[in-house]
């Protein structure tokens, strides 16, 4: 009985061990079978989209204006009441939302990375319910910015917030992390920061100049950006390829 039932155990063990070597080869010519099947796409099959994310969104009547020399980066948003003017660029992943009210990015202006921009209907206060960004202007990183004017040649620290109605004058500085409540007047030529934004100091002549040349310095960076990419994505080439290889017809 102890020789039949190593014989058994032995039997069994080597039937399992077959067993498990003949599954994978089996998936596999099952895999190879379909993968070798051409693929008839519906003839009413609506056309392959390559967009992914749309960088340009119209709302109704509204669509977003970009000057030919603007540098706008792939997976920015722009919906609505958008422009972008000549020499400003927008950076990748921001949201500039004009479904509401206008949004303007003025000349050699620059909005960084992950940047949200909105604008109310209307402003309680009275005060211009729209965005505004001048000329000359740096609006730092990670920065939200709802219904406010930013007059020329102004720095916006990364991470700060503007609220409604709130209003920055010529050649102010926001340091980072700065939080500027409703209604609030940014006065030209000083430095304000904190939560809320407080007077630091006023800010000599020398940094003065400095601001618009930093400006003018991202734009410069802007326009490296700007050649690399085509007016159109070149997705839609490794789509092509992935079709051919299916056996879809192009």
């Amino acid at each position: 009985m102890a020789t039949l039932a190593r014989f058994s155990r032995r039997a069994l063990a080597t039937a399992l061990a077959a067993k498990h070597q003949l599954l994978p080869q089996v998936f596999a010519r099952s895999l190879a079978t379909e993968a070798s099947k051409a693929i008839t796409p519906s003839p009413d099959r609506v056309k392959w989209d390559y967009r992914g994310q749309r960088r340009i969104i119209p709302l109704g009547q509204w669509v977003p204006k970009i000057a030919v020399d603007a540098y706008v980066a792939p997976n920015v948003v722009l919906a609505g009441q958008v422009t972008v003017y000549d020499g400003a660029s927008v950076w990748a992943g921001s949201v500039l939302r004009g479904d509401l009210n206008k949004i303007t990015v003025g000349f050699c202006s620059n909005v960084q990375e992950r940047c949200v921009i909105h604008a109310a209907w209307s402003s309680p206060t009275g005060l211009p319910a729209e965005t505004s960004i001048e000329r000359f202007v740096t609006i730092g990183a990670y920065s939200l910015l709802r219904s406010c004017t930013i007059e020329p040649e102004c720095i916006i620290g990364q991470h700060s917030i503007l609220m409604e109605g709130s209003l920055v004058e010529t050649h102010a500085i926001l340091e980072a992390g700065s939080v500027v409540p409703p209604g609030r007047r940014i006065p030209s030529g000083e430095l304000w920061a904190g939560n809320p934004a407080k007077f630091v100091r006023t800010l000599t002549h020398e940094e003065t100049l400095e601001i618009p040349k930093l400006a003018v310095a991202i734009n410069d960076l802007s326009k490296e950006h700007f050649s690399e990419f085509l007016p159109y994505s070149t997705v839609y080439l490794e789509v092509e390829k992935f079709k051919k290889s299916l056996g879809i017809s192009i």
